[in-house]
């Protein structure tokens, strides 16, 4: 076997194969160990997000999508914000409910108006509401959809109505009103 080979060579005189053969060893030994570091780091990475996301694992409904960042995840597993974002991308988790993209489970929070942070998803949620129930002849202007979430509990500026509004790739009022 290939095993016995290595041995019978780190047993010869040959110096220079002995030293070759080390040299080679010790790199698959680093190689092996930061195989097991990045396991280790991720499964650390991913059991915080799943204690932070609790609610929407057993659920599945995405309101239920809690704001978190990548800070939150860095601060609970001691490591740099980069790695987590690093694990994060371009990366799925399989749920009951279908895979789910890891970066869609970052969210910013915003405050409602009796001080709870809620998260981004469930204002955009309820801007698109707003906006699937207006009036297509007079859809809601974003100062407009300002009001109507205001009477959700949502405090939000137009500005941040209108960047959630992009976000969600709808069209601005006037536009939605040619469009419709």
């Amino acid at each position: 076997s290939w095993v016995d080979s290595i041995q019978n060579q780190m047993r010869s005189k040959d110096k220079s194969g002995k030293v070759y053969l080390q040299n080679k060893l010790r790199s698959a030994e680093w190689f092996v160990s930061a195989i097991q570091q990045r396991e280790h780091t991720m499964i650390k990475v991913m059991e915080e997000i799943v204690n932070w996301q609790r609610e929407y694992f057993l659920s599945g409904d995405i309101l239920q999508i809690k704001p978190m960042i990548l800070k939150n995840i860095a601060d609970l597993t001691g490591v740099d914000i980069s790695t987590v974002s690093r694990i994060s991308s371009n990366k799925y988790a399989q749920t009951p409910y279908g895979n789910i993209l890891l970066k869609t489970l970052f969210s910013e929070g915003v405050k409602d108006i009796s001080g709870e942070i809620v998260s981004a998803r469930l204002i955009q949620k309820a801007i698109k509401d707003a906006i699937d129930l207006e009036d297509k002849n007079k859809p809601y202007t974003d100062f407009q959809l300002v009001n109507q979430l205001a009477q959700c509990g949502f405090k939000l500026a137009r500005r941040t109505v209108a960047k959630y509004r992009e976000i969600l790739r709808i069209p601005t009022a006037q536009l939605r009103k040619i469009w419709k």
